[in-house]
């Protein structure tokens, strides 16, 4: 029997078979490395894309609510529930926002963007409320539903409430899954075009395999590696990596163009965010936060090298007129001029390494580090004042402001950025004190001044129960007679330890503190019981008035007619014999809300004067617009109006005008013979000051016009 013989067919055949075995079991094993890598590629992705969303969530949160934080300190330190309001609202408009809250230091609810604001003062008892009460700067909670941004609000050191704004992550965790399963599902597409390619491979012996997996080594697994690396480098911030670029026409190309152009996306919106987060949007300088980082930075580089740095604060003077009467769009456009100037004097003077930022409202701060960092802060405070003196034009209007500069020193005054900014700021405080318009350095005795001005703030609070507040009461005559006709209420206070204390230092702390909202009504209610006692033998045509001082946080109220009606009540005083006064600036701050107080005073027969006439910012035409019964001609134009023709001529065109409207003209601070007569002359109605009678107690005054 023949014996089978093992051809070279069979052979050929075995060797295919084994052939085709090793390559079907060397593909399968690509395929499943394809698979693995496809899962690499989908998972590293994702990561870097939530890593970049978080914490592009997160720093546009910080910069949100810090920015909040910023526009919301004085109408919380005021209480302005409208200014409030208008700015919660307008944040509640960003995409992705749930809520903005603004809270007092308690984590009781003072607003959050609604008209009736029904959870006005109820607690945040929510599972993220404590650690946004509690925290002491921006703070970023999540929850599977909420980012959560919180912020103290501060004034100075002290901590007057708080912001938070919530983020809803479903849009963005929505976002995520939609890129990656895109991603996965371009990835699969690209793995099944390629079982085409397994297919023809099965047909093809040793060297079409070898062929076709040099192939796929080449056209696939290195892209695909490629494209991961470039992930790898996205996911920890290196936008600066070579971009990918491929003149392939297939899925693979297609997905690197795609990749390389996602990567510059990225890329583009982190410098936008960046810039966002660190440059103030209407001037375009550096903003609070990178003042900040950078500040502190160039602390820690200095330390222990002996260099010096100085820090100025600029503060614009009397810029809130501009916003009252010109307008926000003038206040901004005068913003920007001053930003200019400012630029270009640092530009200037300050040196290679001086930084210029805009830190919140109508405050800019300036480091330089160059040189003898006194002699460059003097010469560059000194430039400021001369520039930003001058006048700028704004809406046609000439507009003169001024600056008042703070210059504290690294590391004489202090080794911290905090206490350096607090010095600076204490000086730029005292630059006001000293007149406005010039720069101060810092000195230790600063800190006094502020200790000393706080420790009043205490000891105002309940001086009036004490009886340490107390009302005299100055004459008014009539010049036509030289008759008294009334008497204008003073307040003093003598102070225990200090003595009698002045009023031009006390009435500005109660101002500030709002404890004149407290202390004003007792004023008011004391000298109308005061008035109703003075002479009630008198005609009634001829009854002696009082006139009060109503400052422009009472004004701001808006209760003003309910606390006089209740004083007017409760002491029996017509209402035709008080006369409130209040100063010019006060009432065209906001005309149309003092016009319709005014108007409502009006109508119950109590008369309002406006003092310190002639010094505001608007001059006679107000007059016509608000109602008024009287003006007191401010005394710096009575004091020189024997020796200056300008002021005699403008107190005359004064009282000239305001009889042509009706009103009643009041010199005040009239200390000469010479001038009474010439007021009388002139047509002045009534007149008081130290020629004509010193305040007295309300007995005193009773006595003179018994």
């Amino acid at each position: 029997m023949k014996a089978l013989r093992f051809g070279l067919q069979a052979r050929f055949i075995v060797a295919m078979a084994i052939m085709l075995a090793v390559v079907i079991a060397l593909l399968a094993t690509l395929l499943h490395r394809q698979k693995v890598m496809q899962a690499e590629v989908a998972e590293l992705g994702r990561d870097a894309m939530h890593g970049m969303v978080e914490d592009s969530l997160r720093r546009h949160g910080e910069a949100t609510v810090d920015q909040l934080a910023d526009a919301l300190a004085n109408p919380l330190y005021y209480f302005d529930l409208d200014a409030m309001g208008g700015i919660v609202r307008s944040a509640q408009k960003e995409p992705d926002v749930s809520y903005v809250l603004v809270y007092d230091p308690q984590g009781r609810i003072i607003h959050d963007g609604s008209a009736d604001i029904a959870v006005y003062g109820q607690a945040m008892t929510d599972p993220l409320a404590y650690e946004a009460i509690n925290a002491q700067r921006t703070h970023t909670q999540w929850s599977t539903q909420i980012v959560d941004v919180s912020e103290p609000i501060m004034i100075g050191s002290q901590r007057i409430g708080g912001v938070r704004v919530g983020y809803s992550v479903a849009s963005v965790r929505a976002y995520e899954d939609k890129a990656i399963n895109a991603a996965r599902e371009r990835l699969n597409e690209l793995g099944a075009r390629h079982l085409g390619w397994v297919a023809l491979l099965l047909l093809a012996l040793v060297i079409a395999c070898v062929a076709i997996m040099l192939y796929v080594q080449r056209t696939l697994v290195r892209p695909i590696r490629q494209l991961a690396q470039a992930a790898h480098a996205i996911e920890v911030g290196n936008y600066n990596a070579e971009r990918l670029a491929s003149e392939r026409q297939d899925e693979v190309g297609e997905l690197v163009r795609a990749f390389g152009t996602m990567s510059d996306s990225i890329a583009r919106h982190d410098r936008d965010v960046r810039r966002m987060a660190y440059t103030d949007s209407l001037t375009g300088l550096t903003n609070r936060l990178a003042f900040r980082e950078s500040l502190d930075h160039r602390l820690m580089m200095l330390r222990g090298a002996g260099r010096q740095l100085a820090l100025l604060f600029a503060d614009i003077d009397d810029f809130k007129r501009v916003n009252d009467t010109l307008g926000h769009e003038a206040g901004d456009e005068v913003l920007q001029q001053f930003a200019h100037r400012i630029r270009d004097a640092v530009e200037q003077m300050g040196g290679d390494d001086a930084l210029l930022a805009r830190f919140g409202g109508d405050e800019f701060v300036i480091l330089i580090q160059d040189g003898d960092v006194r002699t460059s802060a003097t010469l560059l405070a000194e430039k400021l004042v001369a520039e930003l003196g001058r006048p700028i034009v704004v809406q046609e209007r000439q507009v003169f402001l001024g600056t008042s500069i703070g210059i504290t020193l690294f590391p004489e005054d202090a080794s911290g950025a905090t206490a350096l900014m607090k010095n600076g700021d204490i000086a730029m405080y005292q630059a006001k004190v000293a007149g406005k318009n010039c720069y101060r350095f810092y000195s230790r005795a600063m800190d006094q001044a502020v200790e000393r001005r706080v420790r009043m703030e205490q000891e105002l609070r309940g001086a009036w129960e004490r009886g340490e507040l107390s009302l005299l009461y100055q004459p008014v005559f009539r010049l036509a007679d030289s008759k008294i006709v009334g008497a204008e209420a003073l307040l003093r206070w003598q102070h225990p330890e200090l003595g009698m204390v002045a009023p031009s230092v006390f009435i500005d702390v109660a101002e500030q503190s709002g404890l004149i909202e407290s202390i004003g009504p007792r004023v008011l209610r004391a000298a109308c019981a005061a008035a109703a006692r003075w002479g009630n033998d008198r005609d009634a045509l001829d009854q002696l008035f009082v006139s009060v001082n109503v400052s422009p946080r009472q004004l701001r109220s808006g209760d003003l007619p309910d606390v006089v009606a209740e004083c007017l009540r409760e002491t029996g005083l017509a209402s035709s014999r008080l006369h409130l006064e209040l100063t010019e600036t006060a009432v065209i701050s906001d005309e149309a809300h003092a016009s319709a107080l005014l108007a409502t005073l009006h109508r119950t027969g109590v008369k309002v004067w406006l003092d310190d006439f002639g010094t505001g910012f608007s001059g006679l035409s107000h007059l016509r617009r608000v109602p008024v019964d009287g003006v007191k001609i401010d005394r710096s134009f009575i004091a020189d109006m024997l020796r200056d023709p300008d002021d005699l001529a403008l107190t005359t065109a004064i009282i000239a005008m305001a009889h042509s409207l009706g009103i009643t003209v009041v010199a005040e601070g009239v200390e000469k013979e010479g001038q009474f007569n010439l007021l009388r002359e002139r047509g002045c109605d009534l007149a008081q000051g130290y020629w004509l009678g010193y305040p007295v107690t309300a007995a005193e005054f009773a006595q003179l016009v018994t």
